[in-house]
């Protein structure tokens, strides 16, 4: 599993966000999350808040973003709370990436039923094209985590690159959705079984076939 201390507070990293703040688009999305609660609870945003300061520092950093500690400090801040309640919240939830990341961040769930279904090829192709796990790939693409599941256990196996799943996968299914990636193309999301739509039974339906073109009573014959 993924290391989930946070990166070093270092002198460098220190200077590097003095002066974070969320830019104009990304104050307004966080003045709306707190506005959605109730006066006096407006510490309950504090993970809205902490995914769009994530995402606002891959923006400005063209990689899927992460969450230095001058950054969890500001988001405190902005909340009025101890720096320790946001911190806890950053560490215990896997969205949020506590060290640096590449511009995809490829996690691959090795939960049973995907592992059933080929987890350990799906990891074997990324580690093939030189992905480690918990590591910014040399040319700052690719950052490969191992997750548990992630709901996606009929169309296994998985993986989800940054806000994308991908789903029923092959390695030779994989390569193509990476190589797409890096070639600056977006490839399809969901499924990747062909004629598949999303999660239904790949052969065609075994039971209530009747319901497929129509919405067929069953009372009837129960």
């Amino acid at each position: 599993m993924a290391d989930r201390t946070p990166h070093p507070d270092t002198p460098e990293l220190r200077a590097q966000y003095a002066d974070w703040a969320f830019d104009e688009e990304h104050k307004a999305k966080a003045d709306r999350a707190i506005a959605r609660y109730p006066e006096g609870r407006q510490k309950s945003a504090v993970m809205p808040l902490l995914d769009l300061a994530q995402r606002q520092v891959g923006k400005e950093t063209d990689t899927q973003g992460w969450l230095p500690l001058p950054v969890i400090e500001y988001v405190a801040g902005y909340l009025d709370m101890p720096v320790i309640r946001v911190l806890e919240v950053a560490t215990f939830y896997f969205m949020y990436n506590l060290k640096p990341v590449g511009k995809f961040h490829v996690q691959v769930c090795g939960t049973t039923p995907c592992m059933l279904r080929g987890s350990d090829a799906i990891m074997a192709a990324c580690k093939a094209r030189g992905m480690k796990k918990g590591e910014v790939s040399e040319d700052g693409l690719w950052t490969l985590t191992e997750v548990e599941c992630m709901g996606n256990c009929a169309t296994a196996p998985m993986v989800q690159i940054n806000d994308g799943n991908y789903e029923d996968l092959t390695p030779e299914r994989l390569d193509a959705v990476l190589d797409a990636l890096a070639a600056g193309e977006q490839p399809k999301e969901g499924t990747q079984e062909p004629g598949r739509h999303t999660s239904e039974p790949s052969g065609g339906p075994t039971t209530l076939k009747e319901m497929v073109d129509a919405n067929h009573d069953y009372r009837g014959e129960w």
